[in-house]
């Protein structure tokens, strides 16, 4: 009987995948307590798709922005990593625990005093450009294909100093320092790889009393903002209409991609993997108004950001025909020319 009503619940959820887009992105809001593996498994079962992936982990403390990709478009996640990410974070003077953060075992707890929010306002100038940071023991990243949380649990010791890493700041503020309460909050704009606690700790540790962090919300992540994205909850009740009107294109959201424009019978070049040499494609700045409005016409999604809030990669590209459809990414040689990198158009 079980068996019955699991092939039953099995073939709706199928039912609903083949009815619904096929592929796209679904901007999440992650609740607090769910790991970002976890998000995918439930909107997996929710879609009936078992293409399904995430784009930049979420700790199962943190919240905040997760896009989700399915069907054809999780290609696209590798493009995601690149972007620029906004977080919004708080911390505990005083406190020292092993994960860097408040779900962790307390080591060490110190007095908070004589310092002052001028003392704190100082480091900011410390957390922009290029810096160097080493991972906390307690993280996914991997040594010998294991995370390095593994390690930690099973109370081995690895050398994370081999491990650190050059990471991106691009905008760092406190937003509130409140001495007497011992909590200090601030915004921070980074590359892959940030680790957020670590910056926390480090800011204790600076100010000579350490610290943990208590609260992580990620607020943007490239064009995906906290103020559009959805709650988890909400969306496993969402039927199929509704969850139409949430997927997003997935090209129209790898804006750190510049746009090039395949000239009218190049298409073959493309799709069978030939290098498509300068004079069969244009870039979009020179393509007439025709075409850039035949593009506007078929992909409709739109956001608001800036070039200046866009990390660009400096080599690939979006690809598209005269036509305005999308046909897929590809890599500029030195010479001009273009590799196909990912096709997902459609050939005909």
């Amino acid at each position: 009987m079980r068996q019955k009503l699991r092939l039953l619940k099995l073939s709706r959820l199928n039912l609903l995948g083949q009815m619904m887009k096929n592929s796209g992105v679904i901007n999440i809001n992650k609740p607090e307590g769910y790991t970002s593996h976890d998000v995918v498994a439930k909107l997996r079962r929710k879609l009936g798709i078992k293409r399904v992936g995430h784009t930049g982990t979420l700790d199962p403390m943190a919240t905040g922005v997760l896009p989700i990709c399915f069907g054809k478009d999780t290609r696209l996640i590798e493009y995601y990593d690149h972007d620029w990410k906004t977080y919004e974070a708080e911390l505990e003077l005083g406190k020292i625990t092993d994960t860097l953060d408040i779900t962790g075992e307390v080591l060490e707890e110190r007095e908070v005093k004589d310092i002052t929010a001028e003392d704190i306002e100082l480091l900011a100038c410390r957390y922009r450009g290029t810096i160097t940071q080493i991972p906390p023991k307690y993280s996914a990243l991997k040594v010998n294909g294991r995370p390095l949380y593994k390690y930690a649990r099973e109370g081995q010791e690895i050398d994370i100093e081999a491990k650190k890493r050059q990471i991106e700041i691009k905008h760092f503020t406190f937003k509130s320092i409140d001495i007497a309460s011992k909590k200090v909050s601030f915004t921070v704009t980074c590359s892959k790889g940030t680790y957020i606690r670590s910056i926390c700790s480090e800011i204790g540790e600076l100010l000579g009393v350490g610290a943990t962090m208590t609260r992580l919300v990620r607020t943007k992540s490239g064009v995906f903002t906290y103020e559009a994205s959805h709650d988890l909850e909400k969306v496993l009740e969402m039927n199929k209409s509704e969850l139409d009107d949430i997927i997003i294109s997935g090209e129209s959201t790898i804006l750190n991609l510049r746009k090039l424009i395949l000239r009218n019978g190049s298409e073959p070049f493309y799709f069978n993997g030939r290098t498509i040499e300068r004079k069969y494609y244009m870039t979009y700045e020179d393509a007439c108004d025709a075409i850039k409005q035949k593009e506007k016409l078929v992909n409709k999604w739109s956001f608001d950001i800036t070039e200046d809030e866009l990390k660009f990669f400096e080599d690939i590209y979006r690809l598209y025909n005269e036509e305005g459809a999308f046909l897929g990414t590809c890599l500029m040689k030195e010479d001009g020319s273009l590799k196909p990198e990912k096709v997902m158009g459609n050939r005909n």
